[in-house]
């Protein structure tokens, strides 16, 4: 038998609101960037470690501008931490949003087919007397009918 293990109505006003709240936060950053495929390979990492690394060096430059060549933009350095800095709260506010989006397609998809398998069964059951619902079944369950693979006949084992 199945569980709905969750319950969801969206009003078209709830869609619409929501895709606005997505389309204000994209109108809100006009520059984001958006990587071409395989261009993330190219990038140095900023982990934990790059991260000090990273921010100790910008440091050292500001405390002795002095030694700083023409050629380096510590203004501009320091801009770029500050923009990532503003949005890591929100890269962790909408990676939760992720996931619980994620969440709740998985569980809504896992009761439709729940469902599904309780209501092909329902047809089989029944289907037999109806030939049309017999039809429509089948045709319906066609996607779970696997090709079957030719028997392996094991190779003999070399006498010794």
């Amino acid at each position: 038998m199945s569980v709905n293990r969750i319950t969801l109505v969206i009003t078209p006003e709830q869609r619409q609101a929501a895709a606005a709240g997505v389309a204000q936060v994209k109108a809100a950053l006009p520059a984001l960037a958006k990587l071409q495929p395989g261009e993330l390979r190219e990038l140095h990492g900023f982990g934990a470690k790059n991260e000090v690394f990273g921010r100790g060096i910008l440091r050292a430059l500001q405390a002795h501008p002095h030694i700083v060549p023409a050629t380096l933009d510590v203004a501009g350095a320091q801009a770029d931490l500050d923009a990532l800095d503003a949005l890591r709260p929100l890269l962790e506010a909408v990676r939760l949003l992720h996931a619980e989006l994620e969440d709740t397609v998985a569980l809504l998809g896992h009761d439709v087919m729940d469902f599904a398998y309780d209501g092909y069964q329902q047809l089989k059951l029944v289907g037999s007397a109806d030939s049309g619902l017999d039809d429509m079944r089948g045709d319906i369950g066609a996607q779970f009918n696997r090709r079957r693979r030719p028997a392996l006949t094991p190779e003999p084992v070399p006498a010794g």
